[in-house]
């Protein structure tokens, strides 16, 4: 066992403190850089699942609280962000087979389903329950057993005892 002085101890923890500053310093740089670069703007602090697919290059935006579950497809354009009034007040939990077109905007503490298709131009700021289309803005929800069958890109599928690939 190490036995330092207290003196000994406090330059210890200085060092480590000051070199943990200084790399998330650099990796938040490192970050911003690429996502000014490549118009990503998607925080290390937001939950994504396996199977998270960009089918675009282009704009994107995505709140750090928000919450994407597996083999969620987004295009370019998207903004998925967080409402600070009112009683949706706060960031999206989207749920797992997930596609969401190009330039739609999903805002607030809202629940969206699994296997649910968001329209190209739509606005989202409501619950959508599972197997279900939203059309529009403002947005109109319909019932559709298949709603993202032959849309989701880049699957993984997930069994008991490993994950895998779709397609294998």
């Amino acid at each position: 066992m190490w036995n330092f002085s207290l003196k000994t101890q406090t330059k210890i923890h200085d060092f480590k403190y000051f070199f943990h500053k200084a790399c998330l310093y650099l990796c938040s740089k490192a970050l911003d850089r690429k996502s000014r670069k490549y118009h990503f703007q998607i925080p290390y602090e937001t939950k994504i699942d396996k199977g998270f697919y960009i089918a675009h290059f282009g704009r994107i935006i995505i709140h750090p609280k928000s919450v994407i579950g597996h083999n969620v497809n987004i295009s370019t354009g998207v903004v998925i962000g967080t409402q600070f009034r009112g009683s949706r007040r706060g960031s999206p939990t989207i749920g797992n087979y997930v596609w969401v077109g190009a330039n739609a905007v999903i805002v607030g503490k809202i629940k969206i389903g699994n296997n649910v298709l968001i329209a190209p131009g739509a606005y989202v700021n409501f619950d959508v329950p599972d197997n279900s289309i939203v059309i529009g803005n403002p947005g109109l929800i319909r019932q559709s057993p298949g709603a993202t069958l032959g849309y989701i890109n880049n699957t993984i599928l997930f069994d008991e005892y490993n994950v895998r690939s779709g397609d294998a």
